[in-house]
């Protein structure tokens, strides 16, 4: 089982990778295949959008086949032949169709490991162990940052993609030969399992507009609105936006692994939910108020935004507490989905809040994103406010 969570980790390094090395490679791709900002984050938003909806067939797959034929070919080939296409893409389409066939690819990685935790586990590790696989998996953002600038730069973006196509398959393959099954769970006499019974559960739809919103700023931040902030506002190379945005990378992992405890800490998971997303709005509305205050400044405010938003191990924990055994599967993908899915959705509508935006001063058109996902966050924590705290 160790052996086959490590590699589950490392099939979640290369989906954190997926999610966000396009912020590196902006100004590489505008330059060869013409796309522009906006197709950019279509395309990210794509990705998201792809691996959320995704999450309900997963769900079913995991109870009902298990996590290692699941996660193996689904990610041997989504994933190996998304990032193929990439690499050979010519035009925004095929950047499109790519980053779609990615996330379906990934789509299983992570809630193969939480179904495995939810299974095998005591619960009142689910948090920590959760937060744990984010961790380690966001070296994924490391190496989407510093690593992919510098590879793009010496073999090119195209070779580069394809080395990654190539780990791809044989992380898969692996995945097939090293992942135990845990024993399935019997539903109680009577019970249903179906996704209707799971929205019948009251105390899920307080958490949902938080999950919908919790991991967006982040993820739109640091895998694709970075890049563009650093080279239109400070004239930063590949080189130096890879700095920043391996500084939020790290912030992100150190967020994970944070989280984690705080539950048992504290004797609160609402609480601690709670005050990490409003710290997150706080460092949001800073950027919005001063998005010229200086390279490394505004780097720290971002890196803020990353450790505060990696709150979703703790979310999921709060919703597990309320699914039974029996649905463990469609339970947490069901959550994953809501989480996900307003990434992908929050992501696509950022372009058009970026292009909408008065085109003088500069950085105006970026006060309007860190405006956009502040006020969605604000939002997300008042209706949060009204849930039931629950710890194992």
């Amino acid at each position: 089982m160790k052996l086959g969570l490590f590699f589950l980790v490392i099939g979640y390094l290369l989906s954190q990778f997926y999610r966000s090395f396009l912020a590196v490679l902006s100004g590489l791709l505008q330059a060869d295949i013409g796309v522009t900002a906006d197709d950019l984050a279509f395309s990210s938003g794509l990705w998201f959008l792809v691996f959320a909806l995704m999450q309900l067939p997963v769900g079913w797959a995991l109870d009902r086949f298990g996590p290692r034929r699941t996660t193996a070919l689904m990610l041997g080939f989504g994933g190996t032949a998304g990032a193929m296409l990439f690499a050979l893409a010519g035009n925004a389409l095929h950047v499109h169709l790519a980053m779609a066939l990615l996330g379906i690819g990934c789509a299983p990685v992570l809630m193969a490991s939480y179904y495995i935790f939810a299974r095998s586990f005591a619960p009142a590790l689910f948090a920590t162990l959760a937060g744990a696989v984010l961790g380690f998996g966001s070296l994924g953002n490391i190496l989407a940052a510093l690593p992919m600038a510098w590879a793009a730069e010496t073999i090119g973006w195209r070779a580069a993609i394809l080395v990654m196509a190539a780990v791809n398959a044989v992380v898969a393959g692996v995945l097939w030969l090293v992942i135990q099954d845990p024993p399935s769970a019997d539903a109680p006499e009577g019970a249903r399992g179906g996704l209707m019974d799971l929205l019948r559960i009251p105390a899920l739809w307080f958490l949902i507009p938080l999950l919908i919103v919790n991991y967006a700023p982040a993820a739109g931040l640091r895998g694709l609105w970075a890049g563009p902030f650093y080279a239109d506002l400070y004239g930063a190379s590949a080189s130096g936006i890879g700095q920043v945005t391996l500084l939020m990378a790290l912030a992100m992992i150190a967020g994970n692994f944070a989280y984690g405890p705080l539950d048992r800490l504290f004797g609160t998971r609402k609480g601690v939910i709670l005050v990490g997303n409003l710290s997150g709005v706080l460092c949001l509305g800073a950027l919005w108020l001063f998005p010229l205050s200086g390279f490394w400044q505004t780097g720290i405010l971002l890196a803020g935004v990353g450790f505060f938003g990696a709150s979703f191990p703790m979310m999921m924990a709060h919703g597990r507490s309320f699914i039974p055994p029996h649905l463990t599967g469609r339970g947490v993908t069901l959550l994953n989905l809501f989480s996900i899915g307003g990434v992908g959705l929050l992501q696509t509508l950022s372009g058009p809040v970026h292009s909408s935006a008065p085109a003088m001063p500069p950085e105006a058109a970026y006060q309007a994103l860190f405006a956009f996902f502040g006020l969605l966050l604000l939002v997300g924590c008042v209706f949060y406010a009204f849930s039931t705290d629950r710890t194992d």
